[in-house]
């Protein structure tokens, strides 16, 4: 007797939506165009869309862009950096409020967006294009350095689309106990984001603080000067000693006048593709 074929795994996805008569909303659209989804778990933020997702697997994910502490952007790229290199990542969807240049950007990289509020016939083109992805997937597998690309274009696209042109930084004005010290750029070793600050270390081995967040920072730096290495991490190009992969492939580099290594994340290894 012969046995009966394997069914099909229902596709499954995880939603991140800090409003919950959106995540609502969202999901009876997605229930009536596409009822074999299994939605596992909604999150309202985006560090808890993060964990959710790693927990889940889903093959599918929409993400928020606007959200608490992480944008749906920038959960995406950090889930992009913990995900098992075994599993095959989700297909991202983003959703967002009307918004010229949002509109412009995911079309320019290609990323699948809704925007808000739902609308049944633009989630229906979606649902279509995931369908036929999640088909081709499962015949051959996906490459994640282009979603990286993709990613690296959104986030530091965003970031430049919101902040005003300046000159190039020459002075941080930092916070020393009650304080404040001036500190000249070409003295800066790396940089680290630290809650509502940034902690710079200087050339000489001194260590202060920053109010400004690192996103916006980084506007005024040169990029070919400092390197992001990951979502919290600068570095000063010329001061990295030595970069090591590990056996599960991961980097992580030295910079002169620290001992610890500091890990690279999968959004900016492509600057290390010699290795």
């Amino acid at each position: 007797m012969n046995a009966s074929p394997t069914a099909p795994t229902a596709p499954t996805a995880v939603m991140a939506e800090d409003e919950p008569v959106l995540a609502q909303a969202l999901q009876r659209e997605l229930q009536a165009l596409w009822p074999a989804l299994r939605v596992l778990a909604t999150a309202r933020d985006g560090a808890s869309a993060v964990q959710l997702a790693l927990a889940h697997r889903p093959d599918v994910l929409f993400f928020d862009i606007r959200m608490p502490a992480l944008s749906g952007l920038e959960a995406a790229a950090e889930l992009a950096d913990l995900w098992p290199q075994s599993c095959a990542f989700p297909l991202l969807v983003f959703v967002t409020a009307y918004d010229e240049y949002a509109v412009q950007a995911f079309a320019a990289q290609a990323l699948d967006y809704v925007l808000k509020p739902v609308r049944a016939d633009r989630l229906a083109v979606t649902v279509e294009r995931l369908k036929n992805r999640l088909q081709q997937r499962a015949a051959q597998p996906t490459d994640l350095d282009p979603l990286l690309a993709q990613l690296r274009a959104l986030l530091h696209g965003q970031t430049a689309s919101l902040a005003p042109a300046q000159p190039p930084l020459q002075l941080l004005q930092a916070s020393v106990g009650a304080q404040l010290r001036m500190v000249p750029v070409d003295q800066v070793l790396r940089l680290e984001a630290a809650d509502k600050y940034v902690r710079v270390f200087t050339l000489d081995g001194a260590e202060v603080l920053l109010r400004t967040p690192l996103k916006d920072l980084m506007q005024g730096l040169d990029a070919q000067v400092f390197w992001q290495i990951h979502r919290g991490s600068v570095v000063r190009a010329a001061a990295i000693e030595s970069v090591t992969r590990d056996a599960l492939g991961k980097l992580s580099l030295r910079v002169k006048g620290h001992s610890e290594p500091l890990p690279v994340s999968r959004l900016y290894a492509h600057q290390f593709k010699a290795m």
